[in-house]
């Protein structure tokens, strides 16, 4: 890649005229250092947050899950909304790492590491709520095709939770495979770096006997595009696969065939949105403003307006199918006018002004480059995106085809406290793996300063003049 050439008039990607010493250097700093305040200080609240919702889910499984608001109605409530919301927010690691690997993105290289770690925690909190939604957690292995107290009982292929299990079981698998073998060189260079005997033998055993050999280098490439291929198609599976819990059901509103590619799209929006989120707080805390530069920032933030123009679509279509059909059961979905004026009003209201007025900001340069305004519109989509699931779960629930049975539903303590614990888990995580891993590839880092460095982007600029 290294060999590649790159046009002169390209923003350079490695900012602050920096060597390959300052690469390492600037990389490893957070991890030799000590940890700031800020760092304490968010790692406690994290703490705080988690034991909360671990004490909400310990409740729920000695209770039941009675103790959520579900109803005889509504019986997905606010656990799969926030399962399928955070299905979708570990989508942009294994597309950012994948799929522009493939495509030969160099700028993937700055926010790669971050998106794959971001997937992983990410899928562990979506994997917490079909467990706990079983309500019977300790049997949660009868979806596994495995030997059991009844014998020859396997698990049932015509489940959605079946097809879930599969789903993220293969998702996380691949994806912590690829992230583990991206980190190798990067925790050999700690174990040389190491000043504790305990420290080095931890990065030693992590390093996996890594040498920097020109052996070692071609299997490490070429394992990436193996895995790259692999989990590229993961990217579209793993959401189609949630979306048919949805589309391969009889119930108005869900059996649609747009759902999967609009899951999808909707899946890639959310997470860059989170990416944005993560890689901002990142790089001030971790002063990293050289290598996730300005460029980087509005390159994803020109991928959410992309993303976002396909759900804005698929909105539109699923609006307008609502109003021509005609059907009285129909103009109560979750994007339809009955949904727009009726009891959740406010839900459908709050989708439409988070995903699609204000994304459509950044159309204009300035805003796009702004740090504050897309720090703050990132927060503002994955709210959005968050009422979308809650409205396609609850809005078409709510109202069945029998008047009688028509409901409402409104979530308990229980309900938010298991929600804020695994924004609590994923940011325990999140902290721990920014003091304990390279937050930044610096291995390919390195191999681009070269074609993409401040100062050789301008000497070659200085020649061609």
């Amino acid at each position: 890649m290294s060999g590649h050439y790159e046009a002169p008039i390209r923003e350079p990607l490695i900012i602050g005229h920096k060597t390959y010493h300052d690469i390492t250097e600037d990389i490893a700093r957070p991890i030799e250092e000590r940890a700031g305040k800020l760092w304490w200080i968010s790692l406690y609240a994290a703490l705080v947050l988690f034991i909360y919702g671990f004490g909400c889910i310990a409740y729920t499984i000695g209770t039941g899950i009675g103790a959520w608001g579900l109803n005889r109605t509504i019986n997905w409530g606010w656990d799969i909304t926030n399962f399928v919301w955070w299905v979708g927010i570990g989508h942009a690691g294994t597309l950012i790492s994948a799929v522009l690997l493939l495509f030969r993105q160099r700028w993937r290289m700055s926010v790669n590491r971050s998106a794959e770690a971001m997937t992983i925690f990410a899928v562990v909190q979506a994997a917490i709520f079909p467990v706990i939604h079983m309500g019977r957690v300790w049997v949660g292995y009868w979806v596994f095709p495995l030997p059991n107290q009844f014998g020859s009982l396997w698990g049932n292929f015509n489940s959605p939770l079946l097809w879930d299990v599969f789903a993220i079981s293969t998702y996380f698998s691949v994806s912590t495979v690829f992230w583990f073998m991206g980190l190798i060189p990067d925790f050999a260079m700690i174990r040389d770096r190491a000043k504790t005997p305990w420290t080095k033998k931890i990065y030693t055993f992590l390093a996996f006997g890594w040498g920097g050999k020109a052996k070692h280098w071609q299997r490490f490439e070429e394992l990436s595009l193996v895995l790259a291929g692999l989990a590229t198609p993961l990217v579209f599976s793993v959401h189609t696969t949630v979306s048919f819990d949805f589309a391969t059901s009889v119930i108005k509103g869900w059996h649609s065939t747009i759902y999967p590619p609009y899951f999808v799209a909707g899946a890639i929006f959310s997470g860059f949105a989170m990416v944005q989120t993560l890689l901002l707080v990142a790089r001030k805390v971790c002063h990293l403003e050289d290598y996730i530069t300005m460029y980087h920032i509005e390159i994803m933030n020109i991928v959410i307006i992309l993303t976002g123009g396909m759900v804005t679509v698929a909105y539109a279509t699923e609006y307008f199918i609502g109003w021509y059909s005609g059907s009285r059961f129909e103009d109560f979905t979750y994007l339809s006018p009955g949904a727009a004026i009726g009891p959740y009003w406010w839900a459908f209201w709050s989708l439409i002004i988070c995903n699609l007025v204000v994304p459509a900001s950044f159309w204009f340069k300035r805003l796009r480059t702004n740090i504050i305004w897309t720090f703050i519109v990132a927060l503002i989509i994955n709210i959005g995106m968050w009422f979308e699931r809650f409205d396609i779960i609850v809005i078409n629930l709510s109202r069945d085809y029998l008047p009688g049975s028509w409901t409402m539903f409104k979530p308990t303590i229980i309900d938010v406290g298991v929600y804020l614990g695994t924004i609590g888990f994923f940011s325990v995580l999140f902290l721990l793996y920014a003091r304990t891993f390279p937050v930044i590839a610096q291995a390919e880092l390195k191999s681009i300063l070269k074609i993409s460095g401040e100062t050789y982007k301008a000497k070659e600029g200085d020649e061609h003049h």
